[in-house]
């Protein structure tokens, strides 16, 4: 590593337009003999440095604390909305989601800003600054008591947190939405480009980079889940969320410190644009005739300098094609292009906005699917509440949002076994490079999805039935009956579930990531994160009509505060049901599908997600 380190020094080039981000594509998806023919015809000169493993500390020191302090606040809120202010469990759960919802959807303008205007490094300062700010504002309302309702105790009824405290409290989400919308679709391109992609020790650099991203990710998540949730469920909430507060700030202050040597690369404008150009003429054009041969009769023009691959004409979406018609009104530049783009696209402009709605359906799919990880990081905590947390024979009790951890144990173990071991095996069997194609490991994924409800539904049915008919193990306050059943049961559902996201989450971001065109990758990126945030809207909704309509029948409320007096197990069978909907849903999509572009592309794409 020290070799490669060296190997990573300073790299001159001549950018056509003076322009870090211009170039860096370019190395990456250009050839060497129009790199060189580029370099020869410009006569201004910039010298990049890169720096490599040398911004690595700054650079994974920053996302290491930004996650201690971002997951440690987050883990643990649910259950802090329900003791600190009093809260309802059905307000609690839809404030989460709503919540969740809004920070994933808000990495869509994130990565809008940032391509558009900012830039990483702008962007990335500002909001790890604002998570900051949020952090801190959250930590303030449990070490000030006129920030927060009086405590409970035992009590059956309790005071709710005044206008005041719910306004201070909702400022401090707005700034952890504002610091998240830029942190999570920034932060891994960022530290992708302190290394150079023209040499070898860059491109291994970048695989290396990735690697120790997902470790302090998953580092991050096992501290707070454990560590951190300890401190605020059995030591003290200020304390507990003071904690993650200083972490975030040392993150802001590690971040800053290598400023002087970040490659910082600039904005370059939205792909957006583009997109926008072929709806707009192709409504505009949408009464002329469908050309017969479309490949050969449309506007077939790609400009010199663009880093997105030559797509293949499809014949998916032709009324699209009428975007690239040429008619007597439109004009041509000397070299081919439309002299306005507004009123004449280009046959691979349509064909990139094809690639975008082709992923369309998958993306709704993704966002049933994700359901069943949201009820997991919600109710499925609220059931450990009220079973028995008792370590062994000890008094000590486990906290019910560490439960979480199996979940991610479970991604992560089985995420080396199936790359080692079961993707070789699956590769002699089919002859494809990764053993099956994407879509058909997110079935699989959505397969597993079902059979998670199945079994949560069967243990909470259990859980149930146990503190209604046998001795229990006492109160939990404003909720009911702790069951003796252990809540080491929960654990096979959350293995289901790790498995659930192994196999679909994974596929959906690399999905995302190849069928994408090339300058929209940061984009494809946060729709990962807007797929999670319909299902936090989508959870949110369930609940409420789900409470609504059972409130007041015979059979009693599904999701009442005390889940002995309620049916959740009805619940899950619920979403189990629209899991498999969705899962019948999804095999016609991928029936349907076709996959972007050239083997080219393809083996392009499967370099750089290794």
């Amino acid at each position: 590593m020290e070799e490669e380190r060296k190997n990573e020094g300073a790299q001159t080039i001549h950018p056509t337009n003076g322009e870090a981000t211009e170039r860096e594509h370019k190395l990456v998806n250009g050839s060497a003999k129009e790199m060189e023919v580029e370099e020869k015809a410009v006569t201004s000169e910039e010298t990049i440095n890169y720096r490599g493993w040398k911004a690595m500390p700054f650079i994974i020191g920053n996302e290491t604390f930004e996650k201690l302090g971002a997951i440690g606040t987050l883990a643990n809120l649910l259950i802090y909305l329900t003791t600190v202010f009093n809260l309802k469990n059905i307000t609690a759960a839809n404030i989460i989601n709503i919540f969740n919802g809004t920070t994933n959807f808000s990495t869509l303008v994130g990565a809008f800003l940032c391509d558009t205007y900012f830039g990483r490094f702008k962007t990335l300062g500002f909001c790890t600054v604002a998570s900051f700010l949020g952090l801190l504002a959250i930590q303030l309302t449990a070490a000030i008591k006129n920030l927060h309702p009086p405590d409970c105790g035992d009590n059956t009824t309790c005071v709710g947190p005044t206008a005041g405290q719910m306004a201070f409290l909702i400022a401090a989400f707005g700034l952890l939405i504002s610091g998240a919308a830029g942190v999570r679709p920034c932060n891994l391109a960022f530290g992708a480009d302190q290394f150079n992609p023209g040499t070898v020790s860059g491109k291994r650099g970048i695989n290396s980079f990735f690697n120790w991203y997902f470790f302090t990710f998953t580092f991050a998540q096992m501290v707070s889940l454990t560590l951190i949730v300890y401190v605020q469920s059995n030591v003290s909430w200020a304390i507990g969320l003071l904690i993650p507060a200083i972490l975030m700030l040392i993150s802001c202050a590690v971040f800053f410190m290598g400023s002087k040597i970040y490659v910082k690369v600039k904005a370059q404008g939205s792909p957006l644009t583009s997109v926008a150009q072929v709806i707009v003429v192709a409504i505009k054009k949408c009464r002329l005739p469908t050309p017969e041969q479309p490949s050969l009769s449309l506007h077939n023009y790609t400009p010199p300098k663009t880093i997105n691959s030559k797509l293949p004409y499809t014949d998916q979406f032709r009324c699209l094609d009428k975007a690239a018609i040429v008619t007597a009104e439109d004009n041509k530049r000397p070299d081919g292009s439309s002299a306005d783009p507004w009123r004449l696209c280009s046959l691979q402009q349509v064909e990139e906005v094809k690639c975008i709605i082709r992923v369309m359906p998958i993306w709704v799919a993704g966002v049933f699917y994700y359901l069943v990880i949201v009820q997991q990081q919600t109710y499925a905590v609220f059931q450990a509440t009220q079973m028995d947390r008792r370590l062994g024979n000890t008094s000590f009790n486990i906290p019910a949002a560490s439960y979480v951890v199996f979940l991610m144990l479970s991604l992560t173990i089985f995420i080396p076994i199936y790359d080692r071991l079961i993707v070789p095996f699956l590769r002699r069997l089919t002859g494809k490079e990764g053993g099956i194609t994407l879509l058909q490991r997110m079935g699989i994924g959505l397969f597993f999805g079902v059979l998670t409800m199945l079994v949560s539904a069967i243990v909470e049915e259990r859980r149930r039935s146990i503190a209604l008919t046998k001795p229990t193990l006492g109160d939990v306050p404003r909720r009911g009956a702790i069951s003796s059943m252990s809540a080491l049961w929960l654990i096979p559902q959350f293995v289901l579930a790790g498995l659930t996201e192994a196999c679909a989450s994974i596929s959906l971001v690399e999905l995302y990531y190849k069928q994408f065109p090339e300058n929209m990758r940061s984009i494809a990126g946060s729709l990962y994160y807007c797929g999670m945030a319909g299902s936090s809207y989508l959870s949110s909704l369930l609940i409420s009509i789900v409470h609504k309509n059972t409130k007041g029948a015979e059979g009693g409320n599904w999701l009442p505060e005390d889940l002995n007096k309620g049916r959740l197990d009805y619940f899950y069978y619920l979403i189990a049901v629209l899991e498999f909907l969705n899962l019948v849903y999804f095999l016609v999509c991928s029936r349907w599908y076709k996959y972007k572009g050239t083997d080219v592309v393809s083996r392009e794409a499967d370099i750089e997600m290794k």
